[in-house]
């Protein structure tokens, strides 16, 4: 690069030294460990029942923003507010609350603060499930039979119902608004259909103040698989492999692997086809690009882009070496992506759980309230922990609960089961109830070690729910100590 080509770029780059994370819990957490890293200072906010967060710990400075709950996280002018109060020149939204509103991201445009994301325009056009779709087609992009907004009232029914009979049943209904697996209905007759698009309608209106719906094709029993893209502001964009979301529940994710178990030549075309559709949607900074396949015939379609990190990033990550968050605040920055292709390998498979604090037999209930009596967490080689539990943590009735993401490497499919298994094994978490059983059960499935799963998996294996309640001795005795240490005395002695 020429002295003048150089001096021109650095008058681009928007130099960043104090981010705010409009955020909380494990992943707030995550965002500042790298942007101190980075030799940047680390902003957090909170609501009232977060005063005491362990995130808030590792912050250079935290600012209380409500009394909550959660509607103080989804306040633009009080995220702004506090950016200016602080002093930040960044703001980085996680994922959740504001992450995929663009009224963040241009409100941080107009009060002078770099958003660590997508442009305002991109995150628009692709959160509009229908505008998205009409960007990929413009691409080439395969994609899912589908319809715009359906009109109201009696018009919409009968653009469904001619939506049905052209392409069969069953269908979805999605709300246009919708994200996260909320707003979407699978819908097997006509008789179904009438009943459910007023209900969907309602539905859509009560959890998104947007009450329009559109239909997609239902693919039964695909696979979700997902591509890691970056993209800066130069037009160069990047993949760093798949991941495989597809055991789920309510369409929710559970369990991630990368890379995805598909044949080379599936794997190349569908990294193509995603940067391919990031290059039509004008996008910068880092994103997902989502794919239903099927499991058969290894034929996919695009589904939807997710404007912002993902909570599985961690698998790529462990994967490939590339922290993502740091990526996202240098391209924020108007860095140029400069990530050798030859720096990204995928050796071996990583798989991430999500520890929670839920009833898995009991329809994933959260046990919120309770605390955290005894914790102990797993290590070894190729072990990652991201989380936000301690020994004495109360679980937050106000918000999710997410104790910590297991990830975990190995050199082959077998060996990464055995390493998740082992560590599963090691965590000693005594109080409240834990997916922990859940995931061992998985890692004993024989469909699961074979690699054969779909997003249909848990409705197949109802089995997976009869792990046994059993509690371990060294859990039994470190109960008691707890108990010893909190009352001073042995409750138990004569």
């Amino acid at each position: 690069m020429t002295e003048l080509g150089q001096m021109e770029r650095e008058m681009q780059v928007k130099k960043i030294n104090r981010v705010l994370v409009a955020n909380r819990g494990e992943i707030a957490l995550r965002i500042i460990r790298t942007v101190k890293e980075m030799g940047l200072d680390a902003v957090a906010v909170y609501e009232k029942p977060d005063n005491e967060a362990y995130f808030l710990r590792f912050a250079d400075q935290a600012i209380l923003i409500g009394d909550g709950p959660r509607k103080d996280y989804l306040n633009i002018d009080k995220i702004i507010w506090a950016a200016q109060k602080a002093g930040a020149d960044a703001i980085h939204p996680g994922y959740g609350f504001l992450s995929e509103n663009p009224e963040l991201a241009a409100a941080c445009e107009a009060s002078g603060i770099t958003f660590i994301g997508p442009p305002p325009r991109v995150i628009r056009n692709l959160g509009n499930k229908v505008v998205a779709r009409d960007i990929m087609q413009k691409a080439d992009i395969p994609f899912v039979p589908g319809t715009g907004a359906l009109a109201p009232d009696e018009e919409g029914i009968r653009e469904a119902l001619a939506f049905g009979s052209r392409h069969g049943y069953p269908i979805m209904f999605k709300a246009l608004a919708g994200g996260g697996g909320r707003g979407i209905r699978k819908i097997t007759s006509e008789e179904e259909l009438r009943t459910q698009l007023p209900q969907a309608r309602s539905e859509a209106r009560s959890a998104f103040g947007d009450d329009r719906i559109y239909i997609e094709k239902c693919v039964e029993s695909p696979r979700h698989i997902e591509v890691q893209i970056l993209a800066d502001e130069y037009g160069q964009i990047m993949h760093l492999g798949t991941r495989d979301c597809s055991i789920q529940r309510r369409h929710q994710k559970l369990l991630e692997i990368a890379p995805a178990d598909l044949p080379k030549n599936v794997l190349d075309n569908m990294h193509l086809t995603a940067v391919r559709a990031a290059r039509q949607a004008g996008y910068i900074n880092a994103g997902t690009v989502e794919f239903l396949v099927d499991p058969q015939s290894h034929q996919f379609w695009f589904m939807e882009v997710n404007t912002r990190l993902q909570v599985e990033h961690t698998v790529t990550e462990i994967l490939t070496g590339i922290d993502i968050i740091r990526q996202q605040i240098l391209l924020a920055q108007g860095e140029k992506l400069e990530i050798p292709e030859e720096r990204i390998h995928f050796v071996g498979k990583a798989i991430q759980v999500r520890v929670n604090a839920e009833d898995p037999k009991n329809n994933f209930l959260p046990e919120g309230g309770k605390r955290v009596e005894v914790y102990q967490s797993p290590g070894g080689p190729e072990i990652r922990l991201d989380g936000i539990v301690y020994q004495g943590y109360k679980i937050p009735t106000e918000y999710d609960s997410l104790l910590v993401k297991l990830t975990v490497r190995g050199y082959s499919w077998e060996q990464t089961i055995q390493r998740l298994k082992r560590a599963l094994k090691d965590f000693l978490i005594v109080g409240p109830k834990t997916t922990i059983p859940f995931y061992l059960a998985i890692c004993d499935d024989k469909d699961f070690r074979a690699g054969k799963f779909t997003t249909s998996y848990l409705d197949l294996h109802p089995e997976l729910f009869q792990y046994p309640d059993t509690e371990r001795e060294i859990a039994k005795l470190s109960r008691l100590i707890a108990e010893i240490h909190a009352k001073k005395m042995n409750p138990y002695a004569y």
